[in-house]
């Protein structure tokens, strides 16, 4: 499944009823997890066990959960409330009529893929260790180039600077199109080169790195 080894391969269901029961969800969160998800499997395990790759002291396995969902989209909400009530390294396979995203929580985040058909998934365990298997698996979800010299927390941290910059320079640009006052449109205009500033040496800082 998924490209991955035989030998990983498991079947245990994760019914959401016993979920429920054993971590006592507040009922908010209940709801949007019922609502949106129909059944949750562990369908794969990666680990020395199963695969020919050393544990570290911080992934001793990571495991593949296929979640059955009743709607095209999953809110975020439900990655994270899993990830925080199941400890342990976890990849969701979110399965929606005969496509799928990957997802899964790093550092406080949620990261989701794009929607590929379900046998079109091939994940590669690329990597010394389970450490650096996990961190190039968040990479692929996540759409993230992983560089020498910065660790995957700031990585993905530089990206969401750039993306939040982006988006500020993409609301001052169309105020400042549809603005008629000169000064304020002059106001718009170096609101908007001071942002591309930034994103500018954000870039630069990150070019850097991997160039050393």
């Amino acid at each position: 499944m998924f490209g991955l080894p035989k030998a990983t391969e498991i079947y245990k269901p994760l019914p959401k009823k016993a979920m429920f029961n054993k971590f006592k969800p507040n009922a908010a969160d209940r709801k949007l997890l019922d609502d949106q998800i129909s059944r949750l499997t562990i369908v794969a395990e990666i680990s020395p066990q199963t695969v020919s790759v050393m544990d570290n002291e911080d992934v001793s396995a990571i495991f593949v959960i296929l979640i059955a969902l009743k709607t095209a989209d999953c809110d975020k909400k439900n990655i994270a409330l899993l990830s925080r009530l199941i400890d342990q390294r976890m990849l969701f396979a979110l399965q929606y009529e005969d496509t799928m995203r990957f997802a899964a929580y790093h550092a406080e985040r949620v990261l989701i893929s794009e929607s590929k058909p379900t046998d079109a998934w091939k994940l590669n365990l690329d990597g010394l260790d389970l450490g650096a298997v996990w961190e190039n698996l968040i990479g692929e979800i996540g759409g993230i180039e992983l560089t020498r010299g910065k660790n995957l927390d700031e990585i993905i941290a530089a990206n969401e600077r750039r993306e939040k910059l982006m988006k500020q320079i993409a609301v001052l640009e169309k105020k400042a199109m549809n603005e008629r006052q000169p000064r304020r449109k002059w106001e718009y205009a170096e609101g908007i080169k001071r942002l591309k500033f930034k994103l500018e040496e954000l870039c630069n800082g990150t070019n850097e790195n991997e160039n050393t």
